[in-house]
């Protein structure tokens, strides 16, 4: 395994501390861009930090000193603040989905026991159905709240300001999106998140010039550490995206560096490139000059092919991607236009980074190497050389929230077993091949994984979307591996024209399935497919809600198995 050189980073002892060193460093510069009456301006870090410390001082005077209080709302300035004034050392933070229906952020507020909630207007009515005993402060009353503090601080309180931070205490409480079951929560301490923050700076250069486009929600653990804290304990500047339909917009407007993504954006970049290139009539060109720059370094690949760095804002240096296993050639094919993207693992338990890809060393089809301070190890070998993956380090959670019984399952002898299937190659890149719960089995002990026959049939442009199930067909005595395919409407239309029939989605996907097929071992072979007109349900960060999914299709399934 060749010796890694990480990147100069400083220590930091708590996210306080981080926000105080980059604001001494880079006052003047800009820490956040938000749009307001139709474009964007810019918050300092001074005028951040002025802001965070009077809400948390108001905050203290009316006795919410050591209390949980619950942010819920659209990526923004007023997000931030709340969150920044909870953990410097008011009390513990409770990031919750704003898409969450009523019912469920008042169970989240009652086991939390929180004491506030600060939310973005809109969500007005579904806030209301929290009891009495929970404040309510819309972001809308922020400002008045900041004035109330700013006149403590003038008059000498400074309580907030002078309040210990345990590194050690619970800060921060995750409940998890639940897509394979129902939800946890997550408590993460200051050194879980801090640490993070550290082992990142070591993993990628990362300097105060860079602009992060923030597109994924804040609640989410990934979006939260890697671009929101992360950014922020760097000096560089936040420019929060209007929303998934304003992005290509933001992008000329903000001109970002880094943006923190999941596979389908990238996913979405690269079809898009390629689709205006067949448009224009200009494939051949494009690919002579993708093989004359193939081995030209990526400032020269960014000149060739200016056109595409301007369509996403001329600046974009690094997509980081993470949230489920992005395809390596959609990866490579980027790469070849000069963008560079790189991809993590992580788990909301481990706050969440396990796993990442160096920027100057990385594998397209790896999740990444275990950052300086963690350790990976793969528990229970099986004949394929896959086992579990486990985890080893000062991120991994304290626990689950009043659940001792589950830590217990996933937190044994100081490591923290993921649920995840995979191998680490001799040069230590860490490979995933499943989730253990989604593994199918055969009779003959081997191994199918969903998620490696989803990758190859999301390749071929007519997929949009790909979840693989298992059924076990009882005449055969084995299973029935089963594709549920949700067709790439863009790509039909430009291929058959706005009225593309059933045959025609039956044609391709059923040439797609044989292409699979011919890649695969026998036993991994795909059985059947089946159509599914609408999207596959989805959490806010945009991964596949896979709980009942195997059901709803089964009714199909089992006609398709009475026809054969």
């Amino acid at each position: 395994m060749p010796k890694i050189r990480y990147h100069e980073c400083r220590k930091i002892e708590n996210i306080r501390s981080a926000l105080c060193a980059s604001e001494r460093l880079y006052g003047e510069r800009p820490a956040f861009m938000q749009k307001t009456d139709g474009e964007y301006k810019t918050v300092t870090y001074s005028r951040f930090r002025d802001m965070y410390e009077a809400l948390g001082t108001e905050l203290w005077a009316r006795g919410l000193s050591g209390k949980r209080i619950i942010v819920t709302g659209d990526n923004c300035l007023d997000w931030a603040t709340v969150y920044i004034a909870v953990v410097a050392g008011l009390g513990v933070i409770i990031p919750a989905d704003k898409e969450l229906p009523a019912e469920e952020l008042c169970n989240i507020a009652s086991i939390s026991e929180a004491a506030a909630i600060f939310y973005s207007p809109r969500l007005e009515q579904k806030v209301s159905t929290l009891p009495d005993s929970v404040a309510k402060f819309s972001f809308d009353a922020i400002p008045g709240l900041i004035a109330a503090g700013r006149e403590r601080l003038l008059n000498g309180e400074r309580d907030y300001l002078r309040s210990y931070i345990d590194p050690d205490a619970m800060s921060v409480l995750i409940f998890t999106s639940g897509t394979t079951g129902t939800s946890k929560g997550v408590m993460l301490s200051q050194r879980n998140i801090c640490f993070n923050l550290s082992e990142v700076a070591q993993m990628a250069y990362i300097g105060p010039e860079e602009v992060f486009l923030s597109i994924l929600p804040m609640h989410h653990v990934y979006e939260c550490t890697c671009g929101f804290l992360f950014p922020l304990s760097r000096g560089c500047c936040v420019a929060f995206c209007e929303g998934l339909r304003y992005i290509t917009r933001n992008m000329q407007e903000v001109h970002p560096t880094i943006v923190c993504c999941v596979p389908i954006l990238l996913e979405t970049i690269y079809h898009k490139i390629w689709m205006n290139i067949r448009r224009k009539g200009i494939e051949k060109k494009v690919q002579n000059a993708i093989k004359l720059t193939r081995h030209a370094g990526l400032g020269i690949k960014r000149r060739v092919f200016a056109e595409i760095h301007d369509s996403l804002g001329g600046r974009i240096r690094m997509f980081i991607c993470g949230g489920a296993a992005a395809d390596p050639e959609v990866m490579k094919g980027l790469r070849d236009f000069g963008l560079l993207a790189i991809q993590g693992y992580g788990l909301t338990e481990c706050a969440p980074l396990a796993a990442v890809n160096k920027d100057d060393y990385y594998r397209d089809d790896s999740a990444g190497l275990a950052t300086p301070n963690g350790v990976l190890d793969i528990y229970d070998v099986q004949d394929d050389s896959t086992g579990e993956i486990r985890y080893k380090g000062d991120n991994v959670m304290l626990g689950y929230y009043r659940r001792p019984d589950l830590t217990a399952e996933v937190i044994r002898d100081g490591w923290f077993y993921t649920g995840d299937l995979g191998y680490i190659d001799k040069d230590g890149f860490l490979h995933i091949t499943g989730r253990k719960k989604n593994v199918i089995v055969t009779p003959g002990g081997k191994n199918i994984f969903p998620e490696e026959l989803e990758t190859y049939l999301c390749r071929n442009p007519f997929i949009a979307e790909a979840v693989v199930v298992g059924y076990f067909n009882e005449q055969r005595g084995a299973w029935d591996i089963v594709a549920i395919l949700h067709p790439d409407d863009a790509h039909f239309v430009e291929t058959y024209g706005r009225g593309y029939t059933q045959g025609q989605i039956d044609a391709e996907f059923t040439r797609a399935v044989e292409e699979v097929n011919n890649t695969v071992q026998h036993y991994k072979r795909i059985t059947m497919y089946i159509v599914r007109p609408t999207e596959f349900p989805k959490n806010s960060s945009r991964k596949i809600k896979r709980m009942g999914i195997a059901e709803e299709a089964e009714p199909e399934y089992k006609k398709k198995l009475a026809r054969v």
